[in-house]
């Protein structure tokens, strides 16, 4: 598929927001459903073997740049996904797949500009949302 979504960045968020205000990601929504305990067997099989090659295969900001989700300095900061990250978003079906049978729905954005960079690195972006007010 060429065209304009090849050189835009890629998230996959809930619909509706959190407490403090954003939508949270599908990482952080299908971590939310394994720690009350609502993943069955399979699915949390499926969420351990992930999140563990994630982990081991992408860069989780905060250990690089503590800052990149502080509410203080980047109110409403999120990740995206880069065009380049193909593998790692690939993965995200399965994420998709557990939301879906509880109930949960998920949107995937597209935008070559999704808001001002405070953390990069090769497969994604922190970003503070254009519109929020930040510092």
């Amino acid at each position: 598929m060429k065209g304009e979504d090849d050189a835009s960045y890629v998230r996959f968020q809930g619909t509706v927001r959190s407490p403090r205000g954003h939508f949270p990601g599908v990482f952080a929504l299908t971590n939310t459903l394994e720690r009350t305990g609502a993943l069955t067997d399979e699915q949390w099989r499926f969420w351990r073997a992930n999140n563990d090659w994630y982990d081991a295969n992408y860069t989780n900001p905060s250990t690089v740049d503590p800052t990149a989700y502080d509410q203080d300095l980047n109110p409403g900061a999120v990740a995206w996904f880069k065009p380049s990250a193909g593998e790692l978003i690939k993965r995200v079906d399965g994420y998709l797949e557990i939301l879906t049978a509880h109930g949960i729905e998920c949107r995937t954005l597209r935008s070559p500009d999704p808001g001002r960079i405070v953390y990069e690195d090769e497969y994604q972006i922190v970003v503070v949302p254009h519109g929020t007010h930040d510092h």
